[in-house]
């Protein structure tokens, strides 16, 4: 008996209708594209009931690659550039039979080419495509496809110039556009927030910041250094033959199928110029207050802040401590139609809708404080100052917050309170700081201990001592990742936020007009729910989230310096912390 087409087996499934059927195979004849795809895309299926149908009509056994270890040598039996073609990868080896996972385990052309590369019968398994190219992104390092590319350059003499107008153009592939876009690409399946492509004497080093530590990565030979950076260069609409001053630019990649925006800096040194790619992915805009880090009760302090008519709100924390994605999270939070919100930044790190973004541009003159001027005659509800430097801004800000406006800004300090006396010794009046700031909030970004690997451990007693922790260290469940594929044997997956919040009451405010030193504030903002970053942190810590090596490092027990006999209190956790 003849077996059913895929399309009439998922009728018969009750997966599909006969509608639904018909408009596949419409746009199956004009796309060219695979039924089962079609409907996946349209969203009349799943990938997972399209497996089980496909497995079904053609009797192919089905495998889940996520619950797998490949063997490496099997992986390194197909070439890295094969299996992304064809969206496949081996998965293990017996005898003279080698099996292998097919999104499509229909195209014989494929089936072909392996069994030509390895001399090796094939057996067909099918998998899904998206997990598919997990493991070829996983078992396959960065090196492999520079081989590949390196081994494709071969005499190319394309001009590198040539047909460059963007890094994702098919037409225009050459073999250092190829290597330029597996850069970009790793990095952002990495969630790498920086890449650094640093020239040495003897060599090219290329580095990912993931999870804001540093990690190094396969590199192209010093060879092709020049043509590495013109590249970038240029797709980034700076000056190629400039190269003894910095530039910045920036420009935009599609990166499975989401639009990234990239930033360049390039950096003249003795051995060629080093280049920064900062790595802004748009889907971090959609970040809730509770997805950042925030516990329960602080996202609700905070959203009371947030909300108020008028006032100063300052977000403290040292570079790359999150303060941007909290600062666009409260702006989308307040965002409506019927307010005129207006942000003075250095630089537009993201474009919001509904929110008016100036571009601080200090060598025609546009700097904070002159912007700041402009835009109080534009009658604005809120404004965000990206950062405040110097006495002007401070002024301009607290004037802004006086007037009836809601401002947001970030300072640097070491803490929360810190931010209060900061803006005293900047020259600010202390009725006026008393009067406009409502709330500061400070943070920092830890990484996160991996789910699939963390275990129970036993801090060194040096770092419990450092900790403030002798007394407790018995009660607390210490874990920390000990590594595996999930986390490419780092032991951490994602960041937190880690958050202390000072809202200024009266007897806070009255502090401050006494010029009462930074230890007096820090008491009495303990009576209204004041707690260290450090203390926040073990919250996280005894839910077993982070690591103590890890919470350390950002944040430090200045309570056990202070006071030796002082005990930590833990507290229990209300939240747990989501990886970002």
């Amino acid at each position: 008996m003849a077996k059913k087409k895929i399309g009439d087996l998922l009728v018969e499934k009750g997966l599909i209708t006969d509608q639904q059927l018909e408009e596949g195979l419409r746009d199956q004849s004009i796309l060219g594209k695979r039924l089962g795809e079609i409907l996946v895309e349209k969203g009349y299926i799943t990938e997972e009931q399209l497996i089980d149908a496909v497995s079904e009509r053609l009797s192919i056994p089905k495998i889940s690659l996520n619950s797998m270890v490949i063997d490496p040598q099997v992986v390194q039996r197909v070439p890295v550039d094969v299996a992304r073609r064809y969206t496949l990868i081996p998965v293990f080896e017996i005898g003279n039979t080698l099996t292998v996972a097919m999104a499509d385990p229909l195209n014989i052309i494929a089936i072909d080419e392996i069994k030509y590369l390895t001399g090796l019968n094939i057996k067909r398994v099918i998998a899904a495509a998206t997990e598919i190219k997990d493991s070829i992104d996983q078992y396959y390092s960065v090196g492999d496809s520079l081989s590949h590319i390196m081994g494709s350059k071969g005499d190319d003499q394309t001009p590198i110039l040539d047909g460059i107008s963007s890094l994702a153009d098919p037409q225009s592939e050459t073999p250092i556009i190829k290597l330029v876009n597996l850069i970009i690409a790793k990095a952002v399946k990495e969630k790498a927030s920086d890449i650094h492509i640093e020239p040495e004497e003897a060599r090219l080093r290329i580095r990912y910041r993931v999870d804001s530590v540093m990690r190094e990565e396969a590199a192209p030979p010093k060879s092709m250094q020049n043509e590495l950076i013109s590249r970038i260069k240029i797709a980034a609409n700076l000056d190629v033959s400039e190269k003894r001053l910095p530039q910045d630019g920036r420009f935009f990649m599609n990166v499975d199928g989401q639009t990234v925006d990239l930033r360049v800096s390039t950096l003249p040194t003795i051995h060629g110029e080093k280049i920064v790619i900062r790595i802004l992915d748009r889907r971090n805009l959609r970040l809730s207050f509770a997805q950042l880090g925030f516990s329960a009760r602080l996202e609700e302090r905070w959203r009371n802040i947030i909300h108020k008519p008028e006032g100063l709100v300052l977000i403290s924390g040292p570079t790359s401590s999150g303060k941007t994605s909290t600062l666009y999270a409260a702006l989308q939070e307040i965002n409506s139609i019927e307010k005129n919100i207006i942000t003075v930044e250095d630089p537009v790190e993201y474009s919001l809708p509904l929110i008016i973004q100036i571009q601080i541009n200090e060598k025609a003159g546009l700097t904070f404080p002159s912007t700041l001027r402009s835009i109080l005659r534009q009658n604005p509800d809120v404004i965000m100052i990206g950062e405040i430097r110097d006495t002007e801004t401070a002024q301009m800000a607290i004037r802004s917050s006086l007037t009836g406006h809601l401002v947001f800004s970030t300072i640097h300090t070491n803490d929360a309170p810190s931010a209060i006396t900061r803006l005293v010794d900047m020259g600010i009046e202390n009725y006026l700081v008393a009067s406009a700031i409502k709330g500061v909030l400070a943070q920092r970004l830890v990484r996160v201990n991996c789910p699939d690997c963390a275990t129970s451990y036993i801090p060194p007693e040096p770092i419990i001592q450092r900790a403030g922790l002798t007394d407790l260290a018995d009660c607390i469940d210490f874990k920390r990742g000990v590594g595996c594929p999930a986390c490419k044997m780092t032991g951490f997956k994602g960041q937190t936020g880690i958050f202390e919040f000072v809202e200024l009451s009266p007897s806070i405010a009255e502090l401050v007009i006494k010029n009462a030193s930074l230890n007096q504030i820090k008491e009495e903002a303990h009576k209204f729910g004041y707690i260290p970053l450090f203390e926040i942190g073990l919250e996280k810590l005894t839910a077993g989230h982070i690591c103590l090596e890890e919470l350390l490092k950002e944040t430090s027990n200045v309570d056990t310096y202070r006071d030796p006999e002082k005990k930590v209190k833990v507290t229990p956790v209300d939240a747990d912390p989501v990886q970002i």
